[in-house]
């Protein structure tokens, strides 16, 4: 779901910016759990590039769904040699099931990860656009309070600790 308009928060520098299940607070970290379900990709060779290796790679990862692939793959040095910059996206403003962002007040996108079957996600997903709805109907000074925090996932796996609202 897009809250916000995210593009002010995409890195100058990144050639592939990716969306985190587990983001370790460094965005050139390649211990981010990099989730590709969202991304910001600027069209250029290494790109290009890196995507033809990234499709190439399903052959070594036989039975890997394609994020896992990407997972692996970042570690590889030839991602070094074809000199992608890969910036992994906070989950202040890039939130998902797995990692909600903490702050409504920052977050621009929230992503369904961590949840399998489309029904799970959509009910989530549900239960996270109700919690939206009542943040943006609250007056700004408890908007700007910060009190406010996301309801718990029902269907889907979730690893963060939330505050109940």
């Amino acid at each position: 779901m897009w809250f916000r308009n995210p593009f002010p928060y995409f890195y100058p520098d990144g050639d592939l910016q990716v969306a985190c299940d587990h983001y370790v607070g460094n965005a050139t970290d390649l211990r981010n759990i990099a989730n590709g379900g969202f991304n910001y990709v600027k069209s250029n060779n290494q790109s290009i590039e890196f995507y033809k290796f990234w499709y190439s790679s399903r052959l070594r990862y036989p039975g890997y769904h394609d994020q896992d692939v990407l997972n692996f793959i970042k570690h590889d040095p030839y991602i070094m040699d074809i000199g992608l910059t890969i910036k992994f996206l906070s989950t202040t403003y890039f939130g998902g099931i797995c990692e909600p962002s903490k702050d409504l007040n920052e977050v621009c996108t929230m992503h369904a990860n961590c949840c399998i079957g489309l029904q799970s996600k959509l009910h989530d997903l549900r239960i996270i656009m109700e919690g939206w709805r009542d943040y943006m109907s609250m007056p700004p000074s408890l908007k700007a309070s910060g009190a406010f925090s996301w309801r718990v996932p029902q269907n889907c796996r979730y690893n963060a600790t939330l505050e109940l609202s």
